[in-house]
């Protein structure tokens, strides 16, 4: 987990928003995350570069003001370049939106990219790809509006993943 901004947005939260969060662990897929709540799982499929539909399962909350969603999918052998795959994966989520940050990113050993987008409504997400252990990882915090305690939730989601 990325402490220091975990830390800073649980501060700028208080105590009554923090404790509402809970770490959800997910052994089998080598991960775990915080939701506000209890996430919905889906069995769904990932689409590549060259059209190859992956399996995939999605973690994900709905709330009245944003979305956070989590997103595993299986790489076979022979799968896709990593770097074709994550650049695919950014350019699928920053599609119609303007990239405000877009960084190299790490979660302990593991290299990604992290990106702040916001779309044209005004809406802001917070978002980040790893490829790890033939695993594709997308993560998506998104606030319907920016500022406020609904960008901070959606910070939030995406600094809160750790791999295990």
């Amino acid at each position: 987990m990325h402490l220091i901004a975990f830390i800073l947005a649980l501060a700028l939260t208080g105590p009554a928003a923090a404790a509402d969060w809970q770490e959800y662990a997910y052994p089998d897929y080598a991960f775990t995350v915080h939701f506000p709540t209890d996430p919905k799982i889906e069995i769904a499929t990932y689409e590549t570069t060259d059209g190859r539909l992956l399996e995939a399962r999605i973690y994900s909350v709905a709330l009245d003001t944003g979305t956070f969603k989590m997103t595993v999918a299986e790489v076979p052998d022979g799968g896709p370049d990593e770097n074709a795959l994550v650049g695919h994966a950014v350019k699928t989520m920053t599609e119609g939106n303007v990239i405000k940050v877009d960084i190299p990113h790490r979660i302990r050993t593991f290299y990604g990219r992290q990106l702040g987008l916001m779309d044209a409504s005004g809406g802001y997400s917070y978002v980040a790809v790893f490829l790890r252990n033939k695993r594709l990882y997308q993560i998506e915090g998104k606030a319907f509006a920016a500022g406020g305690q609904a960008e901070i939730d959606a910070m939030i989601f995406q600094q809160s993943l750790d791999f295990t």
